[in-house]
């Protein structure tokens, strides 16, 4: 619950800097959200970090451009579609006692709006509230194969098996098209595998991905292959519940 009061937090920080039209104080930021300057300074951080602020003249931020023209996700949209995806999630930890998160796009990263911890000791953690890139994540590809996300011009190595070109990354991104489902092989941290699948509202786009992560330990080569399929039947159980009121 604190980490989604601190990501409701920093949209509502967005919301205000889109609000006023131009660059805003630090100071005038904390105070209209009634936080302190280091809370306030981490929120306007996390945005820059985001590519949805700038910081120019000194400490005054604004909103950046891509702001006008990005379809991010409001705050009311991410609480519904975090809690609409709530059980899926409960269901998805139950059936492969793994960890399950889901995330919405955030520029050009995934941004991880709910999670739920497996409960056996070895443990996978994406934070709430935290980002990841798009070409070396499950939920990442999810949004780039089936969500019409951008992919990044630079593609980080954050492992030896990262994807670092674009032609590998079309290739890959074809490949989740054509399964269904995306998957993250040790490629954004070694020792860890992901599946995820997209999430549509009724009017057919993309509002999320859902996925389940877990130790190399546990998701060996022949469990690999089928948790995507796993992660495509459990959401196929709860679509009509989720889709009919996005």
């Amino acid at each position: 619950m604190r980490l989604l009061k601190s990501l409701a937090r920093g949209l509502e920080a967005l919301d205000y800097l889109v609000a006023q039209g131009g660059p805003v104080r630090l100071t005038e930021l904390a105070s209209a959200l009634g936080v302190d300057k280091s809370n306030a300074s981490h929120l306007l951080q996390t945005l820059v970090a985001s590519g949805y602020a700038d910081q120019v003249e000194g400490r005054r931020y604004q909103a950046s451009a891509k702001v006008a023209t990005d379809s991010s996700p409001s705050l009311e949209d991410i609480i519904d579609v975090r809690d609409r995806l709530r059980p899926a999630l409960a269901a998805l930890v139950e059936e492969t006692r793994e960890c399950a998160h889901v995330a919405v796009l955030v520029g050009s990263r995934v941004w991880y709006i709910d999670q739920i911890a497996s409960p056996l000791p070895l443990k996978v953690d994406h934070p709430i509230g935290s980002l990841a890139p798009l070409h070396c994540t499950a939920l990442g590809k999810a949004f780039l194969a089936f969500g019409g996300a951008n992919p990044p011009s630079k593609l980080e190595q954050h492992t030896p098996k990262s994807i670092v070109t674009q032609l590998a990354l079309n290739a890959e991104v074809a490949s989740t098209r054509k399964r269904g489902f995306a998957l993250d092989d040790e490629e954004y941290t070694l020792g860890i595998r992901c599946a995820a699948v997209p999430i549509y509202n009724t009017r057919g786009q993309m509002v999320a991905a859902i996925g389940v992560s877990g130790p190399t330990a546990r998701i060996d080569d022949i469990r690999f292959a089928e948790l995507g399929q796993t992660v495509l039947a459990q959401i196929d159980k709860i679509k009509p519940g989720v889709l009919n009121v996005l």
